[in-house]
């Protein structure tokens, strides 16, 4: 107001803030009403002035009557909303983790902790992208009730569960009233794998360690004796040699290394022909990846990265899987979809091989529109000495065995057929 007083400027102060307040109220009363009107219920709001006004100009008795009836619905759908139901609503899964194909049930626990009766009332779940509905009866005062659900598990991924609701609202549908319970729940639905035989036979090299041309002054693989120099440590000290010579001596061996096994996933649509080829593709990486964690053995599961959108390059790069335990590696595992986007094969094990150091065995996982070609071009990705493994999945094609100068190509057409494969390279 400036520099004015006085009972005007405090009266245009009062209808200012008067103003504002109505304004508030008017905003939460209209998120209110729209938040429980459906669209049904905005189109009987609609009909009934006109009706009204309508029949009342024209004389229209009939209109009139429609007016009249449609506003006694609209005070029982009124009626419908007021109060608030007095449950404790819980919702629980047994299992956070299933295969595919396995049953997974959940419920829905409802008590009344009130003192009085209360009316049944209709409960709703979200699971994935289908909705779950219970008609809940009406409960006594300390009354509970269960009523269990089914969560489909037909496809692997994360299926999230929730938040339960409950839904008050009146017979013709022109309110919806809705009151969230809980929170959501996440259920992973892990690919199927199988278990394969220890990548401590035959087919997988290095695994207890083998020795580098890298000389180190302790490790497992004896080398030469040398004489001593300042900074050696006492304890490789040979005192036999040192007797003998009147010279200290020390141990010197060859440097060990441990093999590194990489199991890379392509996730480009360009690699596999089917859907079905990429189910597979996904169980064997985890038959592979499980094995190798048992075994304890230094692991890396990588799959294709995604080129964004309108870029003007392909994106070299990979995505690291988890691999500190089966559960964390089947549960990324769950989560991965192929894509146009995603890097080939070829790209995929060039990156990889870049990335990854001191790799003594690679796994490349893919379908059946990955050419021979494609496979050999790959396998030169990773450096000299590291043993390439093709595999390629394909449900309609026969089990096969190719081995090339530089990659082994394993063809399975099952889970149960990577055993034999795997065996059968082992052999051979």
């Amino acid at each position: 107001m400036g520099e004015r007083t006085g009972p005007v400027a405090d009266g245009l102060v009062t209808l200012v803030r008067a103003a504002r307040v109505v304004r508030s109220v008017g905003r939460r009363g209209a998120s209110a009403i729209s938040g429980v009107v459906t669209p049904v219920g905005w189109a009987f709001l609609v009909l009934v002035p006109v009706a009204l006004v309508v029949g009342r100009l024209l004389g229209w008795t009939e209109l009139a009557v429609v007016g009249y009836a449609a506003v006694v619905v609209l005070l029982v759908a009124a009626l419908s909303l007021v109060g608030r139901n007095a449950f404790v609503v819980t919702l629980s899964i047994p299992h956070e983790r299933v295969t595919v194909g396995e049953p997974a049930v959940g419920e829905v626990v409802v008590v009344n902790p009130s003192r009085r009766r209360v009316l049944g009332v209709t409960v709703e779940i979200p699971v994935g992208r289908g909705l779950a509905e219970l008609s809940l009866p009406g409960l006594r005062p300390g009354d509970r009730v269960s009523e269990p659900f089914t969560v489909p598990t037909t496809r692997r991924g994360v299926v999230r569960v929730g938040p339960v609701r409950t839904v008050r609202g009146d017979a013709v549908g022109l309110v919806r009233r809705e009151l969230e319970w809980t929170g959501v729940t996440e259920l992973f639905v892990h690919p199927r794998t199988v278990g394969i035989p220890s990548t401590s036979a035959g087919l997988l090299r290095d695994l207890e360690g083998s020795p580098t041309r890298d000389l180190a002054p302790s490790d497992i693989s004896f080398h030469a004796l040398r004489e001593y120099l300042p900074g050696d440590e006492r304890r490789a000290i040979h005192w036999r040699s040192t007797a003998k010579t009147g010279t200290f001596m020390v141990r010197q061996f060859e440097e060990s290394r441990r093999s590194h096994i990489v199991i890379a996933l392509s996730l480009s649509s360009a690699d596999f022909g089917t859907e079905d080829e990429f189910e597979l593709a996904v169980g064997v990486t985890g038959s592979l990846g499980i094995r190798a964690i048992r075994d304890a053995r230094e692991l890396s599961v990588v799959v294709s990265g995604l080129t964004p959108e309108f870029a003007k390059r392909k994106k070299l790069e990979v995505r690291g899987l988890g691999t500190l335990s089966r559960n964390r590696l089947l549960d990324d595992l769950a989560q991965v979809e192929h894509d146009e986007t995603a890097l080939r094969v070829t790209d995929l094990a060039r990156v990889a091989g870049e990335d990854a150091s001191g790799v003594s065995v690679a796994f490349l996982v893919v379908g059946s529109a990955a050419t021979l070609g494609e496979l050999r071009s790959a396998a030169l990705g990773f450096p000299l000495g590291v043993e390439a493994v093709a595999i390629v999945c394909d449900p309609d094609t026969v089990p096969g065995l190719t081995r090339l100068s530089d990659l082994t190509v394993l063809t399975v057409g099952s889970l149960d057929d990577l055993q034999r494969s795997l065996a059968r390279a082992a052999a051979s």
